[in-house]
């Protein structure tokens, strides 16, 4: 439910309808624009009645019913987009924000390297992989927390925010020591644990939808980390199983435009694990651009042939300056060189 207070409710008004949510059994979420405030009342309360009946409350504009399962995310619920500032970047503003980096943190001159050179061209954030899910036991599993050192390295070397995935519990705590942003993988979208012990945490959460996952459990997936406290969530499309062979997944563009429509949170797109070919990271990057996502998310490698995982996926340090300029984002004349 979504109360609406008139414009002109005053502070008591406001306080007499947070405490008559509580004492319904909801929890209050309390959004204070510059002309209203709005109140939603989440939970699973038998008494939606009593709530509903605040429309005779003094101060109160409407009731409203939110027509979603995913109540915090909903733009039912708040209009305004949200906007994530990592460190300065603002993820969900004017710009397009681009993420990008190696697969796999495999050593501290590739990672360097890598970081330097997508500085240069023109990123916003640096990834990197210090934990990896991997299909199979015996491939790459990643450096862990010496990766997680080199990758703030990077970060203070290149100014730089870090995005990396954390695939555990018991390393919440740990990653979120050396990260900006924490990663929810695709294949831990649905750890509900996993999720609840990330709600607390004061920094920002990029949320990738599961492969098999539908709009409404992406959506609901965040609604754990908003309900846990954590209003810094970054939603990313990075592709899903269809019958589809000749790509690694199908890049959902639409899904992209309609999840901007459902909710207020910032929306990113993963060209390179949507469709798992060099080839088509552009046109699809410029796709994405295109029907309103608020940045990307794209694998870069000195060398790709060489990669310990995704090297079909990745771009070459060449490749991705020449993508940033199909995207028209300006190269930094401070970054050192590659």
């Amino acid at each position: 439910m979504i109360v609406n207070m008139a414009s002109t409710a005053t502070p008591d008004e406001i306080n007499h309808v947070i405490e008559r949510i509580r004492e319904c059994g909801f929890q209050e979420h309390v959004i204070y624009g510059e002309e209203r405030t709005v109140i939603g009342a989440v939970g699973n309360s038998n008494r939606r009645s009593e709530i509903e009946a605040l429309r005779a409350a003094p101060g109160v504009a409407d009731v409203i019913q939110i027509a979603h399962p995913f109540k915090l995310v909903s733009r039912q619920l708040r209009q305004a987009r949200t906007i994530v500032d990592v460190r300065g970047v603002k993820v969900g503003g004017d710009e397009l924000v681009v993420i990008a980096g190696p697969c796999s943190v495999e050593s501290e001159d590739q990672l360097m390297e890598t970081a330097h050179a997508v500085k240069a061209a023109g990123a916003d954030m640096l990834r990197g992989g210090a934990y990896k899910p991997r299909t199979s036991p015996y491939d790459f599993q990643g450096l862990g927390v010496e990766a997680l050192r080199f990758l703030k390295h990077a970060s203070r070397e290149t100014g730089l925010p870090i995005v990396t995935e954390v695939m555990s519990e018991t390393d919440v705590e740990i990653v979120a020591e050396y990260a900006d942003v924490l990663q929810v993988g695709a294949r831990n979208m649905q750890n509900f644990s996993l999720l609840r012990k990330l709600a607390p945490v004061s920094k920002p959460i990029l949320l990738k939808r599961g492969p098999s996952a539908t709009v409404k459990e992406w959506l609901l997936a965040a609604e754990y980390l908003l309900s846990g406290g954590n209003a810094n969530v970054i939603l990313c499309e990075r592709g899903i199983k269809t019958f589809e062979t000749a790509t690694r997944n199908t890049l959902d563009l639409a899904a992209v435009a309609l999840v901007k429509e459902l909710s207020h949170l910032p929306v990113l797109a993963d060209p390179s694990h949507g469709t798992g070919l060099r080839s088509l990271i552009t046109p699809m990057s410029k796709a994405a651009a295109a029907v309103g996502a608020d940045g990307l998310l794209i694998e870069v490698h000195p060398c790709p042939e060489r990669a310990l995982s995704d090297g079909p996926q990745s771009l070459d340090l060449g490749g991705f300056a020449q993508l940033m300029i199909a995207l028209g984002k300006q190269p930094r004349r401070d970054a050192k060189a590659a």
